[in-house]
């Protein structure tokens, strides 16, 4: 029997200087917040963050995140956060610093609000985390019974962090219909453990049709550090079309090849989740038999927002078959989501994938 299931956030806010406006939305879920922040994060925004909570008459305590969502940080921060007896849990930052929030938040039984500094990750919409090692290799995935209870994201400071990040983001968020698709195709769950509804399948969509039209334009005006329509729309797709359509969509290649990539040491760790998510997303391209051209229009895409579409601007240029295989093999774990593409690829076929759209790409002028 079929079973539809479609989840998202309870309130979504966007807009240039909306972080000014966090005290009210918080209010109305708690009067007594635990914030987590990394101190980079907190350098940039955590006083005006700290004058809207007093503004609403909120009291608050900051812990720096510690940069990496592992479940000891996660009981770190829940030990703290039990100590304050806080009744809101309030994440400032990227896509970590989020999703250990929304655990910590889980662990209280407390509600979520979410502040993400950087378009750069579909994290701060989703009923999931995404669990490392202290190391910093993919670990499982975490799910929650619901959706964090607001999402605030300040357009004009995602659009003054680095252009790469935003660019990041664009790379994760155009993986979401590739995959949702793959879903749909193999009669697969989406990440809510539901049939893909047709709003969830329309929200994929709609996030590819906005990145490929406006994606462009937008990272230019981020890098001069402007917010325009093009911007405003591309955050939007990269935060709320992105999550909630791979959240009700569902995932597959791309995102598991990217934490295959984990299972190897090197450079490829000094990249963003998007960078790895570009080559993924290419990556499943092929496995999936996709037309040549359409596979050269997205290389031609991410090449036009510097992402990479070669091993070579992966730093794996020069990485041994088996440490290609052992990605493989990461990416078709049990916990993972490449089943949902093909459940019959070997980590041999993943590897001969990475090297034959390296190989392509290089061809696509």
């Amino acid at each position: 029997m079929s079973k539809f299931i479609f989840s998202s956030p309870r309130k979504y806010v966007q807009g240039a200087g909306v972080l000014d406006e966090l005290g009210p939305y918080v209010a109305e879920l708690g009067n007594n917040a635990f914030l987590v922040a990394d101190d980079v994060v907190w350098k940039l925004i955590g006083e005006r963050a700290q004058q809207a909570l007093q503004k609403a008459g909120i009291t608050f305590n900051w812990h720096p995140f510690n940069g990496e969502a592992s479940s000891n940080e996660i009981t770190r921060l829940s030990q703290l956060a039990k100590k304050q007896g806080c009744n809101v849990v309030v994440g400032l930052g990227g896509g970590k610093t989020l999703d250990t929030v929304k655990a910590v938040a889980d662990e209280l039984k407390q509600p979520v609000a979410i502040v993400p500094t950087i378009a750069s990750t579909d994290a701060p919409c989703s009923a999931l985390s995404v669990i490392y090692s202290d190391s910093g290799v993919f670990e499982s995935y975490r799910f929650y019974s619901k959706n964090p209870d607001l999402v605030l994201v300040d357009t004009a400071v995602c659009a003054s962090a680095p252009a790469r990040l935003f660019a990041s983001g664009i790379a994760d968020g155009l993986a979401t219909w590739v995959e949702a698709q793959a879903v749909a195709r193999s009669h697969s769950k989406s990440m809510v453990n539901g049939d893909p509804t047709i709003a969830g399948l329309a929200i994929a969509r709609a996030c590819e049709e906005t990145l490929l039209t406006w994606g462009y334009s937008a990272y230019v005006a981020v890098t001069q550090k402007r917010v325009t329509p093009a911007v405003e729309a591309v955050v939007e797709a990269n935060t709320l079309l992105s999550g909630l359509g791979f959240e009700n969509g569902g995932l597959a290649a791309a995102h598991a090849i990217h934490n295959g990539f984990t299972a190897i040491d090197g450079d490829i760790h000094h990249l963003t989740h998007g960078e790895k998510v570009a080559y993924g997303t290419l990556t499943q391209m092929v496995l999936e038999k996709r037309p040549d051209e359409e596979i050269a229009r997205y290389i031609r895409f991410y090449r036009s927002i510097n992402m990479p579409t070669t091993l070579r601007e992966l730093h794996l240029e020069n990485e041994s078959w088996e440490n290609l295989v052992k990605v493989g093999a990461l990416a078709n774990s049990e916990g993972d989501t490449l089943k949902n593409l093909n459940p019959n690829l070997s980590p041999e076929d993943i590897a001969n994938a990475l090297l034959a759209l390296d190989a392509f790409s290089q061809t696509v002028k």
